[in-house]
C-alpha cells in the first residue's frame, strides 16, 4: 500500500496550480473478522481498505474531502483528479481559516512495528478449544493498519503495525456475564487459556445467589477493565490543551489550582508503543512519550496542530485526546488482590459512566459483569447492580491504597469506519472507599 500511496502522492501533486500546497492522509488496513455466539464461528470475513483524505490549500483558505480507494491506479486516478478539482471550486467561496497549521519541514520516514500474529485458523482453533462448553459471544479482529502522509512539500511519511484482539462475554443465564479480553502484538496461546480459566471461575461464582448492599462507602477493588472506564471519562477533555485553556477540562482542578492525585499515579500517552502513527495527519512528529500525570501532579496537555496555531505552542499529539494511555505500575502483586481488599467489592467492569460533576471530576456509572462481593479475602457472592458517584481526585488520591505490579493492555475493539488502534495498558486499582448511591 506504500508505493501506491506515494505514487498517489507524486500524481496529485503533479496537477497543482501555482500557490497551492496539498496535504494528503492515507489511512488503510488489511484485517480478518470473527464473530463468535455460543463459542462457535457465526460470521467471518476479511476487509482490505484503503481510504484517503485530501486537504487543498492556498493561503489560509482550503478544502478537504476523503474518498474510499480500489487500489487500482488506472480506476482511482481519475477520480482523485475530479476530487482536485471540485476542491479548487469549493476552495474560492470558504473563508480564511486562522488556524490552518501544516507541517512544512517535516521529517520523512517509514516505519513497521514487528509483530507474531497466528494464523487465523490457528487462532480460531485455539480460541474454540480454550472456550469450549462455554456460551461465548464475541469478535476476533486481526490484520495489518497502515498510515500514510505525503505533501506536495516533498515530505512522505508511512506507519505500518499489526495485532489482535479477542474481545468476549461468557454468559451464565439472563443478564450475568462475565467479560474479558485478550489482546497485543505477541500472540501466547497459554495466556488465552489463562484469561479464559479466569472466566470460568468468574462464572461459577456468578452462579450463586447476588448480594445487594446498601448505599455507602465500601472498599473496593477496580480491575484494569473498570479503570479503562474511569480513565476514559477523565481522558474525556481533560488532556486537551485546548479544554484546559477554555476551562472545560475535568483536570482544571489539578492544572489550575493545584489538586493532586497520589503521588504514585504517573499517567503518559505512549505513541512509542506503536500502534498509533508517529506522525498526524497534517504531518508533524508525535513525540512517543507525553507525561500527562506526573508523580501525582499534571504534566503536559496534549497540544493538537490547531491549538498549537492558536495558543503558539508546538504539537505533540495527533489530537487532543489519549490514543495510547498508559499508566504506571504499583507495587500490589495481582495474586494478593483479594486478600488485600479484604472485604469490598471486586468491580471487573463498569459502564453507562457520565460526569455528574464534570468541574470536579466527579463521575458516576454502574457496576456491570462480574462484580463481587468479597469477604476475609474470598469471593463470596455477585454484586447486584449498583450506581456509583465519586470524585477522580478522591479515588486516585487519599483513598488509593495501591495499583497492581501486573498491568492489562486493553485495545479499542471499535471497528465504526476502520480498526481501531487506541490502547489502554493499565493496572488495577485499590481503593479505601468508593461511593455507592443506589
Amino acid at each position: 500500500m506504500k508505493d501506491y500511496f506515494y505514487h498517489l502522492g507524486d500524481v496529485l501533486t503533479a496537477g497543482l496550480e501555482d500557490g497551492e500546497v496539498l496535504l494528503l492522509a492515507f489511512d488503510g488496513e488489511e484485517s480478518d473478522f470473527v464473530r463468535f455466539n455460543q463459542a462457535r464461528v457465526r460470521q467471518a470475513g476479511s476487509v482490505v481498505r484503503r481510504s484517503l483524505e485530501i486537504d487543498l490549500i492556498e493561503g489560509a483558505r482550503h478544502a478537504g474531502g476523503r474518498v474510499e480507494l480500489s487500489g487500482d491506479a488506472a480506476q482511482d486516478q481519475p477520480l482523485l483528479m475530479g476530487l482536485l478539482a471540485e476542491l479548487r471550486h469549493q476552495r474560492h467561496h470558504l473563508p480564511e481559516d486562522p488556524y490552518i497549521h501544516y507541517a512544512t519541514g517535516g521529517p520523512s520516514g517509514d516505519h513497521e512495528v514487528a509483530a507474531a500474529l497466528p494464523p487465523r485458523g490457528e487462532a480460531l482453533e485455539a480460541i474454540r478449544g480454550a472456550a469450549a462448553g462455554l456460551d461465548l459471544a464475541g469478535i476476533w479482529a486481526a490484520g495489518t493498519l497502515h498510515s500514510g502522509f505525503a505533501s506536495s512539500l516533498g515530505q512522505r511519511n508511512w506507519h505500518t503495525r499489526a495485532s489482535f484482539n479477542l474481545d468476549w462475554s461468557c454468559h451464565h443465564t439472563a443478564d450475568k456475564a462475565v467479560k474479558a479480553n485478550y489482546a497485543g502484538l505477541e500472540w501466547n496461546p497459554a495466556m488465552l487459556e489463562a484469561r479464559m480459566a479466569t472466566a470460568r471461575r468468574e462464572l461459577g461464582l456468578m452462579a450463586g445467589p447476588p448480594r445487594t448492599i446498601e448505599p455507602g462507602r465500601y472498599r473496593a477493588y477496580l480491575a484494569p477493565r473498570a479503570m479503562r472506564e474511569l480513565l476514559s471519562m477523565m481522558a474525556w477533555g481533560g488532556f486537551g490543551l485546548k479544554s484546559q485553556r477554555t476551562g472545560q477540562s475535568p483536570l482544571l482542578p489539578m492544572s489550575a489550582a493545584g489538586a493532586r492525585f497520589a503521588s504514585t499515579v504517573h499517567l503518559a500517552e505512549h505513541n512509542g508503543r506503536g500502534l498509533e502513527p508517529p506522525f498526524s495527519p497534517e504531518g508533524f512528529a508525535i513525540p512517543p512519550r507525553v507525561p500527562l500525570i506526573d508523580g501525582g501532579r499534571y504534566g503536559e496537555s496534549l497540544v493538537g496542530p490547531r491549538s498549537a496555531m492558536e495558543y503558539g505552542l508546538p504539537v505533540n499529539a495527533a489530537a487532543e485526546f489519549p490514543g495510547s494511555l498508559d499508566m504506571a505500575a504499583g507495587e500490589l502483586p495481582a495474586a494478593d488482590v483479594l486478600a488485600t481488599l479484604g472485604t469490598g467489592l471486586y468491580l471487573n467492569d463498569l459502564w453507562y459512566l457520565n460526569f455528574s460533576d464534570r468541574s470536579r471530576a466527579r463521575v458516576t456509572g454502574m457496576t456491570r459483569f462480574a462484580c463481587f462481593w468479597v469477604e476475609d479475602g474470598r469471593s463470596q457472592a455477585p454484586l447486584n447492580v449498583m450506581r456509583f458517584d465519586d470524585t477522580l481526585f478522591d479515588l486516585l488520591g487519599p483513598r488509593l491504597e495501591g495499583l497492581t505490579r501486573e498491568r492489562e493492555l486493553l485495545l479499542d475493539a471499535g471497528t465504526y469506519g476502520g480498526r481501531s488502534s487506541h490502547s489502554h495498558l493499565l493496572p488495577g486499582a485499590l481503593v479505601n472507599g468508593m461511593t455507592f448511591t443506589l
